[in-house]
């Protein structure tokens, strides 16, 4: 049993930090165990600071600063492997490895990605930012170098959250079974972004309390060390050495507290200031807390709704339900797969099931959407936030896919509202459709004010008609009042246009196709991938019709998009008002 980890408050009164400048792990394995406090209480303040300003991952890179300088003190970065599950809590090893500098353009376009990331650094090997993925990283790794015969060693940072997901699980089901002498460092703080659930965090608070009894990690063929306190340099250092000497798979404990030394994350009882904007930030109601108004109303109304989510559940707006019916709201832990055919059960047991999750995190669970809910067209909501562009998490959080899987999933109906009260009404429908699942996706951004429809109908709704036009647009969701911005501008320019939004975009209603099939040219716009797109989707539907017109999606290219601002990168694949009436008129000259 350890004592509570301690680590200094946080002083700001000095934001020049020369110390921190071109550090180096060969200039951090130098320092005195003095100097290491000090470096310490300097890279905390400078967290503080610098994340503040620019936006980012706060709460757990607090909790990783000692924990981190140790690792860099017994491990040889890069010919030693150091990977960090989830990458985000990587900042204090992005300083130790010379890239403090840096920080003033964290996860701005053409930055510092808030991420591992091996294009910025020789000691980032992987660009992990996905949970529970690094434990596999490192079993595969450790496995080529025994049968290349390098001498590298293996160590990978794990958090009690990320150990909740199953790939950690297959992963250490492995370890245990050979001799690979791979440390698992465990960097316990009790939480993902919320407090970690299962019988994982019962069993690690009984180590941590010193009534373990059995180990877990012991029954499975790992060695296990620790409780120790992450806070404390000397301590950790001492412990993973120990690891490192005894050439097999072994499991570090440390306890850790996420938002340490700063009073203003460690008191915030929500996520220990997981994630902070950048300072400045602002502007407008967010599409989460919308969806979150409407389906605790929804949860009012009808007691058969209930929530799955997967560590989530404030990110994706559950906390209202939570807050008035937590026997309704279903924290899975970091489990994406377990939480759709949990979803599935729910239905299967009587319930309509909404699960609320990230849409890059829902590709997942492709698997288990296909095989577990639609085989068994079961009413199974999926709801999908940060679809399409995100902005500063980069290439790996970007929803980008959601839209071309889903749209293959047979008997799944997947909308794309283009503001907030189509949020609430497509809700509503997808909640209601009883015949199989639904999808319902948005992006992470103010919700903006309405777009008034001048006309509804059963496939679309009309956003902007024009006599005679030639031209008809697709807004798809939020793209509608970039849509409308290009409309205008042909319409200045003499070319009328007719403006739609198919609210549901897959399938496609039939209405949808004739309409398009009466225009010469049609033209979607989407904040997803091109491939699988509604436009490509369009395209073959109107080549069954023998309609002469010509079907062009305007999307995100089939690629891996940097991190930047949302707007910023819409603008810059000219999906903003004018790249899309430019786009227009090089069509119509094409013709």
């Amino acid at each position: 049993m350890i004592g509570q980890p301690t680590a200094p408050t946080v002083d700001l009164a000095d934001d020049t930090y020369p110390d921190l400048r071109g550090l180096t792990p060969e200039a951090v394995r130098g320092w005195s165990s003095e100097q290491c406090r000090r470096r310490a209480a300097e890279i905390r303040r400078f967290l503080v600071d610098r994340v503040t300003r620019a936006g980012g991952h706060l709460g757990p890179n607090l909790g990783m600063v000692e924990l981190t300088i140790a690792l860099h003190r017994v491990f040889d970065s890069p010919r030693d492997v150091l990977l960090f599950d989830t990458g985000h809590q990587s900042y204090v090893h992005k300083i130790l490895t010379g890239r403090a500098t840096e920080f003033d353009t964290l996860r701005q376009a053409g930055g510092m990605s808030g991420y591992p990331c091996p294009a910025e650094s020789r000691h980032d090997l992987v660009e992990n930012s996905h949970a529970s993925t690094a434990l596999s990283y490192a079993e595969g790794m450790a496995k080529a170098f025994a049968l290349r015969g390098e001498q590298r060693r293996v160590a990978a940072v794990v958090g009690d959250g990320a150990l909740t997901g199953g790939m950690s699980w297959e992963a250490l089901n492995n370890l245990g079974a050979g001799s690979l002498p791979v440390v698992v460092v465990l960097n316990d703080n009790e939480r993902s972004y919320a407090p970690t659930v299962g019988g994982l965090a019962r069993h690690l608070a009984e180590l941590r309390a010193g009534r373990g009894g059995p180990n877990l990690f012991d029954g499975l063929g790992l060695a296990y060390l620790g409780p120790v306190d992450g806070h404390d340099v000397d301590a950790v250092e001492r412990a993973l050495r120990r690891a490192a000497g005894l050439g097999r798979p072994v499991v570090v404990h440390c306890v850790t507290r996420k938002g340490a030394g700063h009073p203003a994350a460690e008191d915030d009882p929500a996520d220990r200031m997981h994630a902070v904007g950048p300072a400045g930030g602002g502007g407008g109601r967010s599409w989460t807390s919308v969806l979150g108004e409407e389906l605790d109303l929804i949860g009012a109304e009808r007691p058969d709704v209930v929530c799955v989510t997967a560590a989530m559940a404030l990110p994706t707006g559950l906390g209202a339900l939570m807050r008035r019916a937590p026997e309704r709201v279903f924290d899975v832990g970091i489990a994406e797969q377990h939480a759709v055919t949990s979803a599935a059960g729910l239905a299967l047991g009587g319930l309509h099931p909404v699960v609320a999750i990230y849409s890059t995190f829902l590709t997942r669970a492709l698997d288990q959407i296909l095989m577990d809910v639609a085989l068994h067209r079961l009413p199974v909501t999926f709801v999908l936030d940060r679809a399409g562009i995100t902005g500063p998490d980069g290439p790996s959080h970007h929803g980008m896919w959601d839209a071309s899987l889903l749209a293959l999933v047979p008997g799944l109906r997947l909308a794309a509202p283009r503001d907030s009260s189509r949020l609430r009404h497509l809700l509503r429908e997808a909640v209601a459709h009883r015949a199989g699942p639904t999808a319902v996706r948005f992006p992470r951004a103010a919700s903006g004010a309405d777009v008034p429809a001048v006309r509804r109908t059963p496939g679309y709704d009309v956003l902007h008609a024009a006599a005679d036009a030639p031209v008809m647009i697709v807004s798809v969701g939020p793209m509608a009042e970039a849509a409308l911005g290009a409309a205008r501008l042909l319409g200045e320019q003499g070319v009328p246009t007719t403006v739609v939004d198919p609210r549901w975009i897959a399938p496609l209603a039939p209405e949808l196709v004739a309409l398009a099939a009466a225009h010469r040219l049609v033209v979607t716009v989407e904040d997803a991938t091109t491939t699988g797109s509604v436009g490509s989707r369009l395209a073959q539907a109107l080549a069954t019709t023998g309609s002469s017109a010509r079907a062009v999606p305007l999307a995100l290219p089939a690629a891996f998009v940097a991190h930047g601002g949302r707007e910023e990168i819409l603008r810059a694949h000219a999906l903003d008002a004018s790249g899309i009436a430019d786009a227009v008129r090089t069509c119509l000259d094409q013709r």
